[in-house]
């Protein structure tokens, strides 16, 4: 090896690692249910059932439809609407399956429930049979963008964000007003007839978990929250 190839070598060997991650997501930290971006706003994440629209009769139908056109125009800030399609995951459904075969002692029920566990396995599998979960996401933004001009949102866009630290006391006081948007939706949604539930912290790590491995997720699954190890800063 020449020298100069010896000094290459020797520079690659010292590269430093380049930016982490973490410097272009918009997410500062997840905690106590609720999301909090870089730029001080917060998010919070509300999971909907869903109905049976098709089902119900015309002025079911109608009823609904006034509800939500009610629901929308009662509202005086954004709101996101996330619908997300993963492929259904019958891991625990089908330890259960197990498990009940092992606490049987009958030999038909036991060759019933191996091969009901075949016909499961090979529907999923071939099938691709896909579950749809809905999410309502609600912010809340002391500082309006009307405030921002064209350039800065520009370079929001382009440029990773500047990380704006919240005492304590400001978000509490930010987390009290999500809370209250929080309650309103979901009364709203209650007046359509859906169930809603606002995601704690460890339920949302997951979901962004999800979002953002959408390829790994189902092989590497997300340990409990008590057990990560979190790097601080960014």
């Amino acid at each position: 090896m020449g020298k100069s190839q010896e000094m290459q070598s020797k520079k690659l060997a010292k590269a430093k690692p380049g930016p982490p991650t973490q410097r272009y997501l918009d997410i500062a930290e997840i905690r106590e249910g609720t999301v909090v971006l870089k730029d001080g706003t917060l998010r919070a994440v509300i999971m909907v059932a869903s109905i049976n629209f098709a089902l119900k009769s015309q002025e079911e139908q109608q009823a609904t439809v006034q509800a939500y056109m009610q629901f929308l125009n009662g509202l005086d800030y954004p709101i996101q609407v996330v619908i997300q399609s993963r492929k259904m995951n019958v891991e625990a459904y089908m330890d259960a399956l197990k498990k009940r075969e092992a606490e049987i002692d009958n030999d038909l029920l036991k060759a019933q429930i191996r091969d009901y566990k075949s016909f499961v396995n090979e529907l999923v599998d071939l099938g691709e049979i896909m579950q749809k979960r809905f999410y309502v996401v609600v912010p809340y933004d002391p500082v309006t963008d009307k405030k921002r001009n064209f350039w800065s949102k520009l370079s929001d866009a382009i440029m990773p964000a500047t990380i704006v630290k919240l005492n304590e006391k400001k978000f509490k006081t930010r987390r009290h007003d999500l809370m209250q948007r929080v309650s309103i939706i979901q009364g709203g949604l209650m007046s359509m007839g859906l169930k809603s539930q606002a995601l704690d912290t460890q339920s949302l790590i997951e979901l962004y978990y999800v979002v953002y491995n959408p390829d790994i997720y189902d092989a590497q699954r997300l340990v409990n929250l008590n057990e990560l190890q979190v790097e601080e800063g960014f």
